[in-house]
């Protein structure tokens, strides 16, 4: 990431809004909002596969769910963000991953300028890549700023989107659902 064109940028946006950007309380917001924006789209930078390369041997094929994974993201239409929870579920084919490792793939793609649908799709992809899992579902719901503070404003609505990859039986994915609630 460019910081300094990034600092450009900001400034030139604080004078399109009709803005003082030499006054107190904007004279270091270039810089401010530079840094956030290269910590909140980090994820770049990093690869699901070096997270779910350390694997535990399982010797039970039963399925594994970690929920209630909190992320934030940057919509890329917007610029905005939007937040919730993701659910991971997987049958593993005799190796598990630690299941800080999972949540950690989610950072990997959540900080990024993203689509909660693709999003979803490549948290799953890279998992079941990865780890090889019989299969897995991930799930996403999430409340998105440009539909609750602009536009259409409907606070609380939120979105859900899931994909599953391998062999994931239809009773099953209900059951993750059920599950995950």
């Amino acid at each position: 990431m460019d910081l300094k064109k990034v600092e450009d940028a900001i400034k030139l946006l604080l004078e399109g809004l009709g803005e003082d950007t030499e006054r107190e309380g904007l004279k270091d917001t270039p810089v401010r909002v530079a840094k956030m924006y290269e910590e909140l789209l980090s994820g770049r930078e990093e690869s699901a596969k070096e997270h779910l390369l350390k694997t535990f041997n399982a010797p039970t094929g039963e399925l594994v769910i970690e929920k209630d994974i909190a992320f934030s993201s940057l919509c890329e239409h917007h610029l905005m963000p939007f937040f919730g929870k993701i659910a991971i579920a997987y049958i593993p084919n005799g190796k598990v991953v630690g299941l800080s490792k999972l949540a950690r793939v989610v950072e990997v793609y959540a900080r990024r300028l993203q689509l909660q649908e693709r999003m979803t799709e490549e948290i799953c992809s890279a998992v079941y890549r990865y780890l090889k899992p019989i299969g897995v579902m991930v799930i996403c719901e999430a409340e998105h700023t440009c539909m609750t503070a602009r536009g259409i404003k409907k606070v609380g609505s939120k979105t859900l989107s899931y994909s599953v990859k391998g062999d994931m039986p239809e009773s099953m994915r209900a059951n993750i659902f059920n599950l995950i609630r």
